[in-house]
């Protein structure tokens, strides 16, 4: 490894794993500040979920607009969690038979 390999391996910051409870709609800054510091995040929408529908979806909508708005990828992981990662991580889909073109004859 060259000295520069070195250099540029150690100014690296870590970035994180990390599964979070979303409880309440307050959650929603940390979990931006977690994500803006390059972490990976598995969330559990379920406690808030058992309060409020309608701030899951109010919650889950403002995330996605900003993990949007930082180039970070956002998905479902089932009916429970959320996984939400940075610009430097894509989330595979694996592409369903409806969204595939059919071959055609020439």
């Amino acid at each position: 490894m060259s000295t520069s390999e070195r250099e540029n391996k150690k100014t690296q910051k870590k970035a994180y794993l990390k599964a979070m409870p979303l409880r309440t709609l307050a959650d929603v800054e940390v979990i931006k500040h977690e994500l803006s510091l390059g972490n990976i995040l598995i969330l559990k929408i379920t406690p808030l979920a058992r309060k409020s529908i309608e701030d899951v979806k109010k919650a889950v909508n403002e995330l996605s607009g900003f993990t949007q708005s930082i180039g970070g990828d956002i998905a479902s992981l089932g009916e429970e969690r959320v996984v939400i990662v940075p610009n430097s991580i894509k989330i595979w889909r694996q592409e369903t038979g409806v969204s595939k073109k059919a071959p055609t004859a020439a």
